[in-house]
C-alpha cells in the first residue's frame, strides 16, 4: 500500500526533432546504454525491426519515434524509476500538558524512510511533511565568557537558572540548563605565563581564578537550583589580549555530547561574551600550528589540549553544529553586535541578540532567540552520490510557495503549524556504478531525519535473459534484447567475423551495388560483407539499405520542410500521411478550407485544388471566389424590384410585374421583425436604400435551404421630416439684431478710445508751453536802442 502510483506509459503524435535527441546522439550499443542516455529513450528488442544496413543503434530512439517506425509498444524496453515509502509515521499532534511522551516517541517529519529507484534524467518528486510538535523538550547549554570584563555580567548569571526554568515553562514542560566558561588557550602571547599571573592574571587587589580554556561546570540538568548554586561558585578570570578563545568552547561543547548530556531534542548553544574571537590560523602567534581535529578532548571536564590543537574554522564549527543538530545562540554586547551579526551569516540556524552592559536582559534575549529559530525550518542533506542532484519546493504558511535554494525553507512557523516540501531527486547516467547508496535529509536543528535508500537501473530486464555463446551470434556473443552483443575481437550483426577479417576484397564485392565502383553508394562501411550504413552530423538523418543507398532526408520539401511537415521520407521517397498528397506531400485533400460562406465548395464558382479554390470564373477572386468587384451589390441589384413591389413606385413600377416575380415577398411591421443573421439557418444580407424623396427602406435578402429567394421588408418608409420655418426665421432676425449690436459697440469703443488718445496729446502739449500766459506771444515793442560803440560812461 506504501508503493506510489506510477504515470503509465502512453504516446502522443510524433513529429521529428532535428534538435538535442540525446537517444540518439548516444549512439547505444546495447540497452544499458541506451536507458542511461535518458528518460525519454527506450530499446526495440523486435529482432525484426531494423531496416536492412541500420546500425544496431538505430533501436535506441525516443518511444514516440520508435512507435512510428513499426516498433510494437509491448517490444519497447523503458524500465521506470519508483518510489516506495518504508516507514511513514504519522506527525505528533499532542498538546501541552496532555500525554507525556519520550522525546524518541514524537514525531515532526514524515515520512521517515523511503527507497527510491531512479532511472537516468527521470526525477522521483515526494513530499516531505514537517510540523512543530508543542511541548516539545529542550535542552539549553549556557557557554560563558568569563574573562575580567564580564565581572558584573556573572553577578546577573548567577540567578539565571530558575528564573529562565520558570519562564521555559510557558514554551515546554521538558526543560534542561547547563553551564560552561571559557577564557583563553593558556599559552602566551594570549596570557601571561609568569607564576604569579598564572595564579591571579587581575591586577591590584582582584582575586581571580586561574586562566583556563574551557570548563563543563555542570552538565544538563532540570534542577535550576543546582544551576544557580555551581554558577554562583565561579570566579571571573582574564587574559592579555582582545579576542577571546570562545570557538575552542564552542566545539567541544559541540563533540561531547555525552559529557555535557545532550538528549535527542532541541539542542540549544547560548554563547555568552563581550569580545571577539580567535578562529583558525590564530594559534600560530602562540606556536601552535596543528589543525582542531574536532574531537573530544574533555577530562576531569576541563578541555585539556588548547596548547595543542589550533583554533576551529568557522566551516568546521559549522560542520560539527550542524552534525550534532544545535542551534547557536551570540548573546553578545551592541558594540560586537555587528561582528557576530556576520558570523551568525554564515552558521545556518544560528541567531544573535544584544546583551546590556551587565546582562539583565539575557532572559528575554534567549527567549526572542528560540521563538525566532524555532519559527524557521531550512532543510538539508547528506553529500549525494556523483551524478545525483535534488531540487526543493516548499509550500508554507498562507498558500506561499517558494523554488530554488529558497525551496529549502519555510518562515514565520508557529507550533501546531504545518508545512510541505516536495523534493526531487533525479539521476544521470550510472551513479555509483549501480550500487545502492543511502542519503539523508534533516531539518536544521532537529535529530529527525529522512532516510532514502537510491538505487539505480543501469540496464535493461531483457539484459537479464540473454543467451551466452548463443549460436545466433555464431556462438561469438550474447543474444540479447533482440540482437548480438559480440565479445571482443568479433564484429557483424552476428559476430560472425573477427575484427581482423573485415577488410577483404571478396567481402567489398558484395558490398557494392550493380557492380559499381562504389562501396555501400559511398554512405556506409562494408564490414563482414553486409553494408553499415554512416551516421549523419543530424542525429535524426539515416541511411538505410542493403548498399546504404536510401536515406530518410533528401525527399522533396515544401515550406523549408521536409514532406512538407505532412509525411514521412523513406528511401528518398515520400509518404504521406492521409489526406496528403504531392511528391513533398504539400497538396491537401481537405476540401474545408475551400468551403464558402453558402457551403458550397468555391462558392460554386470554381475547382478546389490542394486545398485553394481556382475561380473558373474571372468575374469572381479570393480563396473561396466570392469577392466580385465588378458585380453590383446584393442591395443595389435588386433596390428597384422590392421598391415597385412593396411602395409601387421606383424606375420598375410600369414594369414590375413582369421583371420582380422572382422572389418571394414578405411584409414586416417595423425593423425588429426582420430575420437576423444568427437566427436564420442560411446566410442573410440586410439592406438599407434611399428613393427618389430621400426616404430610407429596409429589407433583407436570403436564398433559404430550398433554393427560394426571400425578401422580407418594412413597409413603411423612413423619411426626413421638413424643416421648422420658426426657429430658421427666428434666428436670423435674432442674429442680425445681435450683429448690428455688435457693431454699434464696436463703433463706440473705438470712437472712445481715440477721444481719449486726442486729449493726451492735448494735456501733453499744454505742459511743453513755455511762454507766460500774461504776455501775448506774437507782440513786439516799437522802442528800439542804440548804443555808441565809442561811449565810455564818462561825464
Amino acid at each position: 500500500k506504501n508503493l506510489l502510483p506510477l504515470t503509465p506509459l502512453t504516446f502522443s503524435p510524433f513529429v521529428f526533432n532535428s534538435e538535442g535527441n540525446e537517444c540518439i546522439i548516444a549512439s547505444a550499443k546495447h540497452c544499458g546504454e541506451c536507458i542511461q542516455a535518458g528518460a525519454k529513450c527506450g530499446w526495440c528488442k523486435d529482432p525484426a525491426f531494423l531496416k536492412q544496413g541500420e546500425a544496431v543503434s538505430t533501436r535506441c530512439d525516443e518511444l514516440q519515434s520508435l512507435v512510428k517506425r513499426g516498433c510494437n509498444v509491448d517490444m519497447i524496453e523503458s524500465p521506470k524509476g519508483e518510489r516506495k515509502i518504508l516507514r511513514n509515521k504519522p506527525v505528533t499532534n499532542r498538546k501541552k500538558g496532555g500525554e507525556k511522551l519520550q522525546p524518541h516517541e514524537i514525531t515532526q517529519i514524515q515520512p521517515q524512510k523511503l527507497n527510491l529507484t531512479l532511472r537516468s534524467g527521470e526525477p522521483q518528486t515526494f513530499d516531505l511533511k514537517f510540523k512543530r510538535a508543542e511541548d516539545y523538550p529542550i535542552d539549553l547549554y549556557y557557554l560563558m565568557d568569563l574573562s575580567y570584563s564580564m565581572k558584573d555580567d556573572l553577578e546577573n548569571v548567577k540567578n539565571l537558572g530558575t528564573s529562565l526554568m520558570q519562564k521555559m515553562s510557558k514554551i515546554t514542560s521538558d526543560f534542561q540548563i547547563g553551564f560552561g566558561s571559557f577564557v583563553e588557550k593558556t599559552v602566551m602571547p594570549y596570557i601571561s605565563t609568569t607564576p604569579a599571573k598564572l595564579l591571579n592574571p587581575c591586577t591590584g587587589d582582584q582575586n581571580c581564578t586561574s586562566p583556563f580554556s574551557y570548563r563543563n561546570v555542570l552538565n544538563l540538568t532540570s534542577d535550576g537550583k543546582q544551576f544557580n548554586t555551581l554558577v554562583g561558585q565561579q570566579q571571573i578570570s582574564g587574559n592579555l589580549d582582545s579576542p577571546e578563545g570562545g570557538f575552542d568552547a564552542i566545539m567541544q561543547v559541540a563533540v561531547c555530547g555525552n559529557l555535557i548530556g545532550w538528549r535527542d531534542v532541541t539542542r540549544l548553544l547560548v554563547f555568552s561574551t563581550d569580545a571577539g574571537f580567535h578562529f583558525a590560523g590564530d594559534g600560530k602567534l602562540g606556536g601552535i600550528v596543528l589543525p582542531n581535529d574536532g574531537k573530544c578532548h574533555l577530562e576531569d571536564n576541563v578541555y585539556t589540549m588548547s596548547h595543542y590543537y589550533d583554533y576551529p574554522s568557522i566551516a568546521h564549527l559549522v560542520q560539527k553544529l550542524s552534525d550534532n543538530n544545535i542551534q547557536t545562540i551570540f548573546a553578545v554586547t551592541e558594540e560586537f553586535q555587528p561582528v557576530y551579526q556576520e558570523l551568525k551569516n554564515l552558521i545556518p540556524k544560528s541567531a544573535v541578540g544584544t546583551l546590556s552592559a551587565n546582562s539583565s536582559n539575557v532572559i528575554n534575549l534567549i527567549i526572542d532567540a528560540y521563538n525566532s529559530l524555532s519559527s524557521e525550518v531550512i532543510l538539508e542533506n547528506s553529500k549525494l552520490p556523483s551524478g545525483v542532484t535534488i531540487t526543493y519546493t516548499s509550500r508554507c504558511k498562507n498558500g506561499v510557495v517558494n523554488g530554488g535554494e529558497n525551496g529549502r525553507k519555510c518562515s514565520n512557523i508557529s507550533i501546531g503549524d504545518e508545512v510541505t516540501f516536495s523534493i526531487s531527486v533525479t539521476s544521470k547516467g550510472c551513479p555509483n556504478e549501480g550500487m545502492s547508496d543511502t542519503i539523508k535529509i534533516k531539518p536544521l536543528g532537529f535529530t529527525e531525519e529522512l532516510e532514502i535508500t537510491l538505487n539505480f537501473i543501469c540496464g535493461c530486464d531483457c539484459q537479464k535473459v540473454g543467451i551466452n555463446k548463443s549460436p545466433l551470434c555464431h556462438s561469438n556473443g550474447t543474444y540479447e534484447c533482440g540482437d548480438c552483443r559480440c565479445e571482443d575481437g568479433h564484429v557483424g550483426r552476428e559476430c560472425e567475423c573477427s575484427s581482423n577479417d573485415v577488410a577483404t576484397e571478396d567481402m567489398d564485392r558484395t558490398c557494392r551495388k550493380d557492380n559499381t565502383t562504389d562501396i555501400c553508394s559511398n554512405s556506409g562501411d562494408c564490414v563482414c560483407g553486409t553494408c553499415e550504413c554512416k551516421n549523419r552530423d543530424n542525429p535524426e538523418e539515416r541511411y538505410s539499405g542493403q548498399f546504404c543507398e536510401c536515406d530518410n532526408f533528401s525527399c522533396d520539401r515544401s515550406g523549408n520542410k521536409l514532406c512538407g511537415g505532412h509525411g514521412r521520407c523513406e528511401c528518398r521517397v515520400c509518404v504521406c500521411d492521409l489526406m496528403w498528397a504531392g511528391s513533398a506531400c504539400d497538396c491537401s485533400l481537405d476540401n474545408t478550407t475551400c468551403m464558402a460562406s453558402n457551403k458550397q465548395i468555391c462558392n460554386g464558382r470554381g475547382t478546389c485544388d490542394c486545398g485553394i479554390c481556382k475561380c473558373t470564373d474571372p468575374k469572381f477572386q479570393g480563396p473561396t471566389c466570392e469577392i466580385c468587384p465588378t458585380c453590383p451589390g446584393v442591395c443595389t441589384e435588386h433596390k428597384e424590384c422590392v421598391q415597385c413591389r412593396t411602395f409601387g413606385t421606383g424606375e420598375k413600377k410600369d414594369t414590375c410585374e413582369k421583371d420582380c416575380s422572382y422572389f418571394t415577398l414578405i411584409k414586416v411591421k417595423d425593423r425588429d421583425k426582420l430575420p437576423q443573421p444568427n437566427d436564420a439557418a442560411y446566410p442573410v444580407m440586410h439592406c438599407k436604400e434611399r428613393d427618389a424623396n430621400d426616404c430610407w427602406f429596409y429589407y433583407t435578402y436570403a436564398v433559404n435551404n430550398n433554393t427560394v429567394k426571400e425578401v422580407h421588408v418594412v413597409d413603411s418608409l423612413d423619411c426626413p421630416a421638413g424643416p421648422d420655418i420658426i426657429p430658421i426665421v427666428a434666428g436670423v432676425v435674432a442674429g442680425i439684431v445681435l450683429i448690428g449690436l455688435a457693431l454699434l459697440l464696436i463703433w463706440k469703443l473705438l470712437m472712445i478710445i481715440h477721444d481719449r488718445r486726442e486729449f493726451a496729446k492735448f494735456e501733453k502739449e499744454k505742459m511743453n508751453a513755455k511762454w507766460d500766459t500774461g504776455e501775448n506771444p506774437i507782440y513786439k515793442s516799437a522802442v528800439t536802442t542804440v548804443v555808441n560803440p565809442k561811449y565810455e560812461g564818462k561825464c
